[in-house]
C-alpha cells in the first residue's frame, strides 16, 4: 500500500528539485512522466543531468499559451531527448494546470503530486506543497492508481488531437512561438500592476525569511545600438529586434540585491549623513554589458541629452519613470539622468559605471530599509521619447 510523505518547500529545508532528482535516478526505471502547467529553461536545467540518463523513457505534457512556458525550455527538453507533448486549451480561462511527476519501475513507482511547476522558483524557492507517494505495484490499489494516471495522460493526444500534440523539433518550437503560443525568455515584459498607493504610507514588511536557493543569473537580451562614429550624432532612438517590437515595457536591466548606496540610505543610519540622492547604473545581472556606454548610448538613447554648463564633462537628460515597489504603483516621475563623458579618468579606465539616476522627489519612496536586498528591474518602452518603468520586488 502507498506510503505518503509531505513535501513543503521553502517553509522547510525540503525542495522539489532534490526530490525530483531522487525520483528520476532510482534504479530500474521503466518510465518517467511529467505533467506541468509551466516550464522555463532554468527549471529544466535543475534536473537536466538526471533527465539525460533516462531521456528515452521520459515524456512531458506541458501547458502552452499561458505567457510563461518558453521556447527555450521546450527546445532544451528536445535537446535532452525527452518526448514533449504540448497542451493548448486555446483558452485563457481554462488552462492545463496539473503538476504530476511519476516514475514507474518494475515492481514499484514513485510520484510527486502538488503545486510545483517546472521553473526554478517552482522547484526551489516558492512556497509549494506536494505529496511524495511510494507505490507498491503488487498492491491492487497502488497498481490501479498508476495505471489510471498513465492512461489519462497517454489518452490526451487521442482524445484531444488538435489541442494535445507532440512537439517534433526546433522548427516546430519556432512555429509555436511565432503563433504566440510560447514566450521568449530573453524578452521580459513588465508585469501588469493593478494596485496603487491610495493613502497613507507603504508597509515596511521585509521579505519573508524562507529557505532559499540562488537562482541562475538571468541572461538579458540587451539593446543593441549601432556603434558610435566620431563626429556623428547618436541615433535618436534605439529599437529592439523586429520580433520584440511590442507597445509594452521590455526588461533592459536587472540589479543584484539592492544596497544602501543604491537606495540612498545613509550607511550609518544618521539623518545628518550627506545623501547623494542618486544611483549609478551598474552591470547588475547583465554581465555582458559595458556599463560605461550601455545606459547612455543604448538604454537611454532617444532622450534629449544636453551638456551641463558648469560641469561640461557631464551630459544631462530628463525621462519619465513609472515606479512600482512591492507591487504598488506610485505613478510616473520626471527624473534626471547624468552621464560622465570623460574617458581619461580612473573610473573609466577601470570600466566602472558612468551613468546615474537622480531620485529627486522619488527618493523617499526608494530610500526604505525594507527594500534592501531586493531586485530592481528597469524596463523600456520604445517611443519618441522612450519611457521607462522601475520595479523593485
Amino acid at each position: 500500500m502507498a506510503s505518503i510523505a509531505l513535501l513543503f518547500q521553502a517553509v522547510t529545508s525540503a525542495f522539489h528539485a532534490s526530490e525530483l532528482r531522487k525520483l528520476i535516478t532510482r534504479p530500474e526505471l521503466t518510465r518517467f512522466v511529467a505533467s506541468v502547467a509551466f516550464v522555463r529553461v532554468d527549471g529544466v536545467e535543475a534536473v537536466a543531468e538526471e533527465l539525460k540518463v533516462v531521456a528515452g523513457l521520459s515524456t512531458f505534457y506541458v501547458g502552452i499559451r499561458n505567457d510563461i512556458t518558453s521556447l527555450q525550455a521546450i527546445r532544451r527538453l528536445l535537446e535532452i531527448g525527452v518526448k514533449v507533448f504540448a497542451v493548448d486549451t486555446a483558452s485563457r480561462s481554462s488552462i492545463f494546470h496539473p503538476k504530476v511527476f511519476l516514475a514507474k519501475r518494475k515492481r514499484d513507482a514513485s510520484a510527486i503530486i502538488g503545486s510545483a511547476n517546472m521553473t526554478f522558483s517552482g522547484l526551489h524557492n516558492n512556497i509549494e506543497a506536494g505529496a511524495i507517494l511510494a507505490l507498491d505495484l503488487a498492491n491492487p490499489d497502488d497498481k490501479a492508481f498508476v495505471k489510471s494516471l498513465l492512461a489519462i495522460l497517454d489518452d490526451l493526444p487521442r482524445k484531444f488531437p488538435k489541442h494535445v500534440f507532440a512537439v517534433k523539433d526546433a522548427t516546430h518550437v519556432q512555429t509555436l512561438f511565432d503563433d504566440g503560443r510560447l514566450v521568449d525568455e530573453d524578452i521580459v515584459i513588465a508585469p501588469a500592476v493593478r494596485s496603487s498607493i491610495r493613502k497613507g504610507e507603504r508597509d515596511n514588511l521585509s521579505p519573508m525569511n524562507l529557505a532559499r536557493h540562488s537562482a541562475p543569473v538571468r541572461r538579458l537580451r540587451v539593446l543593441k545600438a549601432k556603434p558610435a562614429t566620431p563626429g556623428v550624432p547618436l541615433p535618436t532612438s534605439v529599437h529592439l529586434p523586429v520580433s520584440t517590437k511590442v507597445p509594452e515595457f521590455i526588461l533592459v536591466w536587472e540589479s543584484h540585491g539592492l544596497k544602501k548606496r543604491d537606495l540612498d540610505i545613509p550607511s550609518d543610519g544618521s539623518s545628518k549623513t550627506k545623501r547623494t540622492g542618486s544611483m549609478l547604473w551598474k552591470k547588475g545581472a547583465a554581465d555582458e554589458i559595458d556599463q560605461r556606454h550601455y545606459f547612455r548610448d543604448e538604454v537611454f538613447a532617444g532622450l534629449e541629452w544636453w551638456q551641463d554648463e558648469k560641469l561640461q564633462h557631464y551630459e544631462r537628460a530628463q525621462a519619465h519613470f513609472q515606479i512600482v515597489v512591492k507591487g504598488l504603483d506610485y505613478g510616473q516621475f520626471n527624473l534626471r539622468l547624468s552621464h560622465n563623458t570623460k574617458t581619461d579618468t580612473k573610473t573609466y579606465m577601470e570600466r566602472n559605471s558612468t551613468t546615474q539616476i537622480h531620485w529627486g522627489v522619488a527618493r523617499e519612496i526608494v530610500a526604505q530599509q525594507d527594500l534592501l536586498g531586493r531586485i530592481m528591474s528597469l524596463y523600456r518602452k520604445d517611443g519618441n521619447p522612450p519611457e521607462f518603468l522601475i520595479e523593485i520586488n
